[in-house]
């Protein structure tokens, strides 16, 4: 099994992604209307941006996967703001507001700090803030695939329980990044390009010799 890290990992993203479908017309609605609320409170994931440099659709993706955007809730782990979380990550808070809370997740796992947002790089970090445990398996992360073709049975029900044959009905953090960038158009995101087949490294230094042999000789 390959590491978990992003040079590992994005490819395997990049294929999943362009494959992608809603596994049926209900779960695509849903996508749909999901991504209709985060674009209505798409102001206060920006504010969270400008403090963060974390893209807010991103943001909105994990806020819908914690908290079912539940705005009195932690974003780092979906319980109550007004109390010390219990919960990994332990000991955080209380706070103010949604957006201290927020501020205060992205950091903590070292979010703000992720440069060159691809989108690609959006699922890595969210697959990597819920955790590798899939990854460990074998299996796509539900919390990223869940609700689309790439999704497969297996859940974690609980911190360190997981049932093979559970199948997450929660939506993923790729069918909501999918329909954000469908319905608002300044959501576009740059992608990680493979580098061609034909494109052997090896051989740069004969091409370059070849190219000015025939600059040469003009």
């Amino acid at each position: 099994m390959t590491s978990f890290s992003y040079g590992s990992k994005w490819p395997q993203y990049r294929v999943q992604w362009n494959q992608m479908e809603a596994i049926n017309q209900d779960a695509a609605d849903l996508y749909r209307a999901l991504a209709e609320e985060a674009i209505d409170h798409k102001s206060r994931y920006m504010g969270v941006e400008l403090e963060t440099d974390v893209p807010w659709m991103l943001i909105a993706a994990l806020h819908m996967r914690e908290a079912s955007f539940d705005w009195d809730t932690y974003l780092g782990n979906g319980q109550p703001l007004d109390q010390v979380t219990t919960w990994v990550p332990e000991g955080r808070g209380p706070f103010d507001t949604w957006e201290d809370g927020a501020i205060d997740a992205l950091q903590y796992d070292g979010l703000d700090e992720v440069i060159d947002w691809r989108l690609e790089k959006m699922l890595f970090n969210a697959e990597a803030y819920n955790g590798a445990g899939y990854h460990n398996k074998g299996l796509p992360s539900p919390y990223i695939w869940s609700l689309t073709n790439i999704q497969e049975p297996g859940k974690y029900t609980s911190d360190g329980n997981f049932d093979p044959n559970h199948y997450d009905t929660q939506p993923g953090c790729a069918g909501l990044l999918y329909a954000i960038n469908k319905l608002n158009p300044p959501s576009q995101y740059q992608r990680e390009e493979a580098t061609p087949t034909w494109f052997d490294m090896s051989r740069i230094h004969i091409v370059i010799r070849e190219i000015r042999t025939r600059l040469q000789g003009e």
